[in-house]
């Protein structure tokens, strides 16, 4: 066992020892101005490095918290630029949109004014066939809104079909390239008439079939083609399309070929439906 030292100082012993030394040096350096100059060397042998490696610490500390701050920083305008690119992504497909509803307004608007004669409700396209074409789709307007079967339907500067079928908020309509669909047609630089078939294979190429035309009719490539008076559905005078070609028939008494429809039916958002039956037109 380890025996306790017998030399012990106490505390506040020690303390005022060390104080009165440090007083006695300081009054030693004031009368003897070169007795410090050793204990400098000899302090600042040890002091000047320790010194330089806190420096050196504290500017390596410090630029690593500018370099934390600044990615922080960085990571920030990171995000606002981000924000304010997703933001203007935003308004611009907003714009797009907005343009594109207010070009087809204005189709729509040119539309009613080309068929002014007729009264109209317009109506958004809310369904359609399984296939790629508007042959068979529906609408968001029904009987409470006036519709009615055989109301006949347009857009794009033309005919698209007829009503066959009627909701209280809703309405089916099929277009004139259905493979069931028929109208009678003319041609506004003669008094002939044809009849425009519908047929899905044919739109396919673009064009629809025309056909019954008089062997004698004078009809020719781009020539318009508009509904008849003699129809018993559709009101006359709408729309059609063009002549693209035509050729005699192997029966030496007609004629047939196909036309352009104006009407583009793989994209077909609203239509105006006219609010009036071939039946009850007058004239």
């Amino acid at each position: 066992m380890r025996k306790k030292s017998k030399f012990q100082v106490k505390p506040k012993i020690l303390i005022f020892i060390l104080t009165m030394f440090c007083v006695f040096c300081l009054l030693l350096s004031v009368a003897v101005p070169g007795f410090a100059k050793p204990v400098k060397s000899a302090v600042s042998v040890v002091v000047v490095p320790l010194q330089d490696g806190v420096n050196h610490i504290g500017s390596w500390l410090t630029s690593k918290s500018d370099a934390f701050k600044t990615a922080q920083q960085l990571k920030k305008e990171n995000k606002e630029l981000k924000d304010k690119v997703t933001n203007l992504q935003e308004e611009n497909s907003l714009l797009s949109q907005n343009k594109y509803e207010l070009e087809r307004l204005r189709q729509l608007y040119e539309l009613d004014q080309d068929y002014s004669h007729f009264k109209k409700v317009g109506a958004s396209v809310i369904g359609k066939d399984t296939t790629n074409w508007f042959n068979l789709f529906t609408i968001n307007k029904g009987s409470d809104d006036g519709i009615a079967v055989d109301m006949n339907v347009i857009c794009d500067g033309g005919l698209v079909g007829i009503v066959y079928d009627v909701g209280k908020n809703y309405a089916k309509v099929r277009s004139i390239i259905d493979d069931e669909s028929g109208v009678s047609v003319c041609f506004t630089n003669a008094t002939d008439t044809g009849i425009v078939s519908g047929d899905l294979k044919l739109i396919e190429k673009g064009f629809l079939n025309i056909t019954d035309i008089p062997k004698g009719a004078k009809v020719s490539e781009g020539d318009v083609v508009v509904t008849s008076k003699i129809s018993d559905k559709f009101l006359p005078g709408i729309l059609v399309g063009y002549v693209n070609k035509v050729s005699e028939d192997s029966n030496e008494l007609t004629q047939s070929g196909t036309i352009l429809p104006v009407v583009d039916f793989q994209h077909i958002n609203e239509v105006l439906v006219i609010t009036e039956i071939k039946e009850t037109v007058k004239g």
